[in-house]
């Protein structure tokens, strides 16, 4: 079977290992996830009882969560090296280096944010007290960002790869939290230009959006949720 990638909507930070698929040129599926309903069920518990995207359910029918464990699922898969670079090479190691820092610090830096967004039962004092902790954390790891940033056109190297899907997909949370004047990293708002003008990129944006954009041809369609959670999740509990 061809592999199903769970993306999560709006503004998952999946949305970037849509696009590393595409790139891949591999076959695979996708199923859509409302981050602001479906996640919070228990039937998506039983693909993944920490409620969050992105999911992997491999080819051989085994779920696979967390961004850094799919994103080395698709690098060993990347045999002809349209995502990755030849393992132990330095550009690897600095692919991975950057990887490692966009999904710890760089994305934990927005937690506060959404935690004041989503606050179930909104208290005003908590929500700025969190969103000016995050604003200084964001602001803070856009700074590292933008120092490790070098001279070549995408993160790693000449081209795009898993470290600038990474980034795509998380990066934005800046711009919807007003959480730091982009203008102000002028290195990363280049790179993220650049990013987002790969047809890959697009395309993995026009398909968080609901659209039915053309591809490679990779892509063989959606597959819906309630299907993924009947065929793959954990059983029900028993009564």
């Amino acid at each position: 079977m061809e592999p199903i990638l769970l993306y999560g909507f709006p503004l998952g930070s999946s949305m970037g290992l849509v696009a590393a698929l595409e790139r891949l040129g591999q076959p695979y599926r996708l199923s859509r996830v409302d981050m602001l309903a479906d996640m919070a069920t228990d039937g998506y518990g039983r693909i993944n009882d920490r409620r969050e995207t992105p999911v992997l359910i491999t080819d051989d029918g085994r779920v696979l969560t967390e961004t850094m464990a799919i994103a080395l699922w698709l690098e060993m898969r990347d045999t002809a090296r349209r995502i990755s670079f030849a393992p132990g090479s330095p550009q690897a190691d600095r692919m991975h280096q950057l990887m490692a820092f966009l999904n710890t610090g760089f994305t934990g830096a927005f937690s506060p944010l959404w935690a004041a967004l989503e606050m179930k039962a909104p208290d005003p004092a908590v929500q700025e007290t969190l969103r000016a902790f995050g604003r200084r954390s964001v602001a803070n790891r856009h700074d590292r960002l933008e120092a490790l940033i070098g001279d070549t056109p995408f993160l790693a190297g000449d081209r795009l790869t898993l470290a600038d899907t990474v980034l795509v997909g998380v990066a934005r949370w800046a711009e919807f939290h007003n959480a730091v004047d982009t203008a102000s990293y002028p290195r990363l708002a280049a790179l993220r230009r650049r990013i987002e003008a790969e047809p890959d990129v697009r395309f993995a944006q026009a398909i968080e959006a609901g659209e039915a954009p053309a591809g490679s041809g990779a892509f063989k369609g959606h597959v819906k949720l309630a299907e993924v959670i009947e065929r793959f999740g954990t059983p029900r509990p028993s009564r």
